[in-house]
């Protein structure tokens, strides 16, 4: 992803659009959640930063940590299926993150009922609350597996997007605002596939699924920025994609664990060969910046706005994939990005037994 800022439509300063304010984020003990409430107590003064999350034990321990000893913090209990929970979490909240989710794509496959609940039960609830309390914006976490999805997990979060796109048609007069970003896979967040590489080059063996796989790599911060930018610009409707760059899971191999003996194990249930941001079907509600897309949403209002001013509209039959992406990662970015996470050690000589 490009070093440069993302340009037209600028968006405001996302300081003053912060400072003073009430932001909760859903699922904030989460990987993106705990970098983007360190990320928002860096930049900005908020008034109050209100986790949200259903597991007391990782609350307990964001709470000892200091990096989040901050006076605008709060910490409250809660899950996303209960929206009596969730509307009294959101009382005076002026804007709303929904980074909560069930994402484990094989764990979907075997306990889809799980995954609906809390994946599109719990966006109506997060709708239904924001819309009660009156909070300004929200904006909700997608993924490249709700474009096209051929596992439940991303069938489910096609229907939160549409959900939250939806939910800006029957607002009214209320003053929220809802919008989506979609983007790949975040590197270094629990469960990703560099840290799952990182612990099995231990053992001298690499299981891949398939080394020709492809797939849309972003850092966590990177992640956050692009959230809050998006937050900043969005009028309601919007889905933000980020241009990103590519590689396949061999580049990965090679780079974290080149000394290792990889197996391949084949596709597990629910996984795709290659990802996909925007699909063709979405090309003609597609424009173009810089260094993001905009999906448009078929909102009246929306085409009255002048956010589109300095984009342009993709080719009839777009679209952005994983295996087609132009952007892909070097030898070098690829190093680089593992040895800022910690990840590029020197691969240990595996035992051998009797020696």
């Amino acid at each position: 992803m490009s070093d440069t800022p993302l340009s037209h439509p600028q968006p405001p300063e996302a300081a003053p659009m912060l400072n003073g304010h009430s932001i909760l984020i859903t699922g904030a003990t989460g990987s993106f959640g705990r970098r983007c409430c360190l990320e928002i107590l860096k930049r900005y003064s908020p008034k109050r930063l209100v986790v949200f999350s259903r597991d007391e034990l990782k609350q307990s321990d964001m709470q000892a940590d200091p990096a989040f000893q901050h006076p605008a913090m709060r910490f409250f209990l809660g899950d996303v299926r209960d929206k009596e929970r969730l509307t009294k979490a959101m009382s005076g909240v002026d804007f709303v993150i929904h980074a909560a989710a069930l994402k484990q794509v094989p764990a979907a496959e075997y306990n889809p009922h799980e995954f609906i609940k809390t994946n599109i039960n719990g966006a109506m609830n997060v709708v239904d609350a924001a819309l009660a309390s009156e909070v300004k914006k929200v904006i909700a976490l997608s993924t490249d597996k709700a474009v096209n999805p051929v596992n439940l997990y991303g069938a489910t979060k096609l229907c939160s997007d549409k959900i939250f796109v939806a939910a800006n048609s029957y607002s009214g007069q209320n003053p929220t605002r809802f919008s989506v970003v979609r983007y790949g896979n975040v590197v270094g967040s629990r469960g990703s596939v560099i840290p799952h590489f990182c612990k099995q080059r231990k053992t001298g063996t690499i299981t891949v699924t398939n080394p020709d796989m492809t797939r849309f790599f972003i850092t966590l911060k990177e992640s956050v920025d692009f959230v809050l930018e998006s937050m900043s610009r969005m009028m309601g409707g919007e889905i933000f994609v980020p241009k990103l760059s590519s590689c396949t899971l061999e580049e990965i191999i090679q780079t974290v664990a080149p000394q290792c003996e990889h197996k391949t194990i084949g596709l597990r249930p629910g996984e795709k060969m290659h990802e996909m941001l925007i699909p063709s079907d979405e090309a003609h509600q597609t424009i173009e910046f810089d260094n993001f897309f905009i999906i448009k949403p078929m909102l009246p209002f929306w085409e009255s706005e002048h956010i589109c001013r300095g984009g342009k509209p993709v080719k009839n039959g777009f679209s952005y994939a994983s295996n087609t992406n132009t952007e892909t990662f070097s030898r070098a970015k690829l190093e680089e990005m593992c040895r800022e996470l910690g990840m590029l050690e020197e691969t240990p000589e595996p035992e051998i037994a009797g020696v």
